[in-house]
């Protein structure tokens, strides 16, 4: 028969479907058969032949059609599964039920009186010949997660079969074991089989599938309580299903072993169409789905530095119930860390790669599910995170996060990459080795939309975020406090900073310090702290190799100047208010010499006006995102118990950092010191008070700072005027061999910022990771136009 025919025959089962007002008895396989055995429709087909509004009205007016509908395709994939599907026919009736119920399910889960069906038992389910009991029938939905993973390891369907004979002798699907069949080489599996495009068609197919399941998430409105469970998850990594390990492996190793480019071979993905790409786009999803697990609520397995034989450490405790959490846990062999490094930084690095023939390597679009992959990775096993950082193989996922930073600062429609991005940096910037990393020269000339500059990776950390501050659109604000951070932990280890990058971090300094920035919201202040911070950092344990920091420091010394004197009587404050509604720019751009561009680079374009984004929660403010820790003497860190109070040490409560309205889990004291220190107007703005302003102006750390400029400013004139110096180079040849031993106060203890898990970041997540996928599935469009929950679709 035709496809012409074919798809004809399948319209004309839905129209039936759609008109029928009795129930069709379940029964009745010449009238359900016509949905998936005598038709050959693709995915694509079945959305377009299955509108939407059939789908609904069904489930309105004839809810038992649409019912049995589901069952019998569920039905036909357990006996799929069973007989191990050795015809082309039974091959085929199992896509296409795959193909349907991938079109039904979101209808299924958008409407709350449904979403319970596939978790209960059919009635009379199961008695067209056999006679089992009711009583230990399984819900249609595991019934369906089970024949599904079964399928997903089917000799000849969707792996290679290791007979080499006739169909008689086939392997049967229950006896095999799954283990051997892993999909690719790679952690705890040494063997590459032979590609097969059918199969990687196949698998896309199944797993598009497992990711629709598991898309329930998607309608059920964020909640602070992050610990709900989603009940396809949950049952498709319990002990429940045989295939997890095999699975897990596979998803992990088919994602790092990708190689897009193809051999080497320039253009050669022109030259076949790359079936391996959707498989692996695929299976980077359903992993991050399958690993949304609140850290924050649970015990993660211990680090301990044994080594078994295994690919996985058996540690205990065993950890989490989610075994595809618990295996990732329990990596731990060095060639697979180095497998999974490689992968993960080869694919980010991806569409950095500038040829000299443009579209000669293929550009993957799946950077942010690797990010989010890459995450997971570093929070749920810390002995990967350590060797991430044990060699400069880190220096290979910054400088791909630093460019998608830099790129997408000016575009609406990718806060969240931007967030992803900032988080991982925190997260790594909480560890001391990160920092030294740092400090490798940066020589990769990615063409990236900053200023030309000769230095090492800090550098081009620094001047990348000064760019996001001054030149990102206004919904990047709440992330300066992460950005500065960020900086702040890093800084004790930087040991030269560029002249380009020091004169960044007094530029914002500059602009943070301005009396209408520090007055206008409650927590501006904040960025001045942590600037100082870097400043007295790098003064007090890296002097010596810093000279073009010191002076820049000497030159803007105005700036220190100003903060030290900053008036706290209410007319200047009024006065510095007024200065701003002159000035609508956030930081202004002038004075910051930005210098040429790199060569080859473009601007970072706004989004194309109409681009659909989705909206995400709130992200909690700094305070709760880390906690502080002191390094001692010897490098290791302690954690500083937070005080009964939890203000932070400026005085006041940190404000939420946000994309919409912060948690409102703020403690009610730090309310009412706000309201103490500041007065509401009666509009229920916030206005500053003199009170306020010497709350925290007293405690600038300044003390260092002007120590320094108090010794050298006046030895630095001296040598302009007897040589009538205007000259820097002889300046910073003076400033190199300078030393302040014995004349600063007592260093400080070194404070870092570590990431800590909470349930606010693990449900944003959530919220990013389903915007995401929701909207690349295009083709087809699977959630497109249902009702969801979990968040907003917003045009820009």
């Amino acid at each position: 028969m035709g496809s012409a025919d074919s798809k004809l025959n399948f319209r004309k089962a839905v129209i039936q479907l759609t008109t029928k007002t009795q129930p069709v008895e379940a029964t009745d396989d010449a009238f359900w058969d016509q949905f998936w055995a005598d038709t050959a429709t693709s995915v694509q087909d079945v959305f377009a032949l299955v509108p939407a509004a059939e789908i609904r009205a069904v489930r309105e007016e004839s809810p038992s059609n649409l019912a049995t509908l589901c069952y019998k395709a569920v039905e036909k994939l357990v006996q799929g599964a069973e007989s191990g599907c050795h015809t082309e026919k039974e091959r085929q009736i199992v896509l296409n039920c795959c193909r349907l119920l991938t079109r039904i399910l979101p209808y299924i889960f958008e409407d709350p009186d449904w979403r319970g069906f596939f978790w209960s038992t059919v009635p009379g389910a199961g008695r067209g010949g056999g006679d089992e009991d009711d009583e230990n029938a399984r819900p249609l939905a595991e019934s369906l997660l089970l024949a599904v993973t079964d399928l997903l390891f089917c000799p000849d369907f969707t792996v290679q079969s290791h007979r080499r004979s006739t169909v008689d002798t086939a392997e049967d699907i229950h006896s095999i074991d799954s283990c051997e069949y892993i999909w690719e080489a790679g952690v705890g599996f040494a063997h590459s089989p032979q590609p097969n495009y059918i199969h990687d068609l196949n698998r896309t197919e199944l797993l598009k599938l497992l990711l629709t399941c598991f898309s329930e998430a998607m309608y059920l409105p964020p909640s602070s309580d992050s610990s709900n469970t989603n009940p396809w998850v949950q049952f498709f990594c319990s002990t429940e299903n045989r295939h997890a390990l095999p699975l897990f492996t596979s998803l992990l190793n088919v994602v790092c072993a990708y190689d897009p480019v193809g051999y080497g071979i320039p253009y050669n993905h022109l030259l076949f169409s790359d079936y391996r790409e959707p498989l692996v786009e695929e299976a980077a999803q359903v992993l991050i789905v399958t690993l949304d697990y609140d850290s924050s609520t649970s015990s993660s397995p211990t680090v301990d530095g044994t080594t078994t034989g295994t690919a996985m450490d058996d540690v205990d405790p065993p950890g989490p119930d989610n075994l595809f959490v618990n295996y990732l846990s329990r990596i731990h062999r060095e060639e697979d860390f180095q497998f999974i490094l490689k992968g993960v930084a080869r694919l980010l690095s991806n569409p950095l790669v500038q040829t000299y023939l443009p579209n000669s390597a293929k550009k993957i679009q799946f950077h942010q599910e690797l990010l989010v992959l890459f995450w997971k990775l570093c929070d749920f096993n810390k002995k990967f995170l350590f060797f991430v950082l044990k060699s400069s193989d880190v220096l290979d996922i910054l400088v791909p996060i630093l460019y998608f930073l830099n790129d997408a600062r000016a575009d609406q429609s990718r806060v969240g990459l931007m967030h992803i991005g900032v988080f991982i940096l925190l997260l790594l910037s909480g560890e001391r080795n990160f920092g030294v990393r740092l400090n490798k020269p940066y020589s990769v000339r990615v063409p990236m939309d900053i200023p030309v500059f000769t230095g090492t990776h800090a550098d081009l950390l620094i001047i990348v975020f000064h760019k996001i501050i001054t030149s990102g659109h206004q919904r990047l604000q709440p992330l300066f406090d992460c950005l500065l951070t960020i900086v702040v932990n890093v800084s004790p280890y930087l040991k030269s900073l560029s002249m380009v990058a020091a004169n960044k971090l007094l530029h914002l300094l500059e602009a943070f310090s301005t009396t209408w920035f520090l007055f206008s919201a409650v927590q501006n202040h904040h960025l001045v702290f942590f600037l100082l911070e870097v400043f007295n950092n790098i003064i007090q344990y890296q002097f010596d190799g810093n000279s073009n920091l010191v002076y820049a420091v000497i030159r803007k010394r105005n700036v220190f100047h100003q903060l030290a004197n900053l008036p706290t009587d209410s007319q200047s404050i009024q006065k510095g208010l007024q200065r701003k509604k002159k000035t609508p720019e956030p930081i202004s751009r002038t004075n910051s010499q930005d210098g040429v561009s790199m060569e080859g680079s473009r601007p970072a374009a706004p989004a194309e006006p109409g681009t659909l984004k989705t909206s995400l929660v709130a992200t909690p403010g700094i305070d709760k995102l880390t906690e502080k820790s002191q390094v001692s003497e010897d490098g290791t860190m302690r954690s500083l118990e937070p005080e009964a109070s939890q203000l932070s040490p400026e005085g006041n409560p940190p404000a939420a950092l946000s994309d919409g309205e912060p948690w409102s889990g703020d403690a009610s004291h730090s309310r009412r010191d706000r309201r103490r220190l500041s007065s509401a107007s009666s509009s229920g703005q916030w206005t500053p008070t003199p009170d306020w302003v010497m709350s925290w102006k007293s405690k600038l750390p300044l003390q260092t700072i002007m120590r320094l400029l108090q010794v050298l400013v006046p030895q630095v004139e001296k040598i302009c005027i007897d040589k009538g110096l205007t000259d820097e180079s002889e300046i910073l040849k003076f400033l190199q061999h300078g030393t302040l031993v014995g004349l600063l106060p007592v260093p400080h203890p070194i404070l870092i910022r570590k990431y800590q898990a909470n349930s606010g970041t693990a449900m944003w997540f959530r919220t990013y990771m389903w915007g995401v996928i929701y909207l690349r599935n295009v083709d087809p469009p699977i959630w497109y136009d249902t009702d969801v929950k979990l968040f907003e679709i917003q045009r820009v």
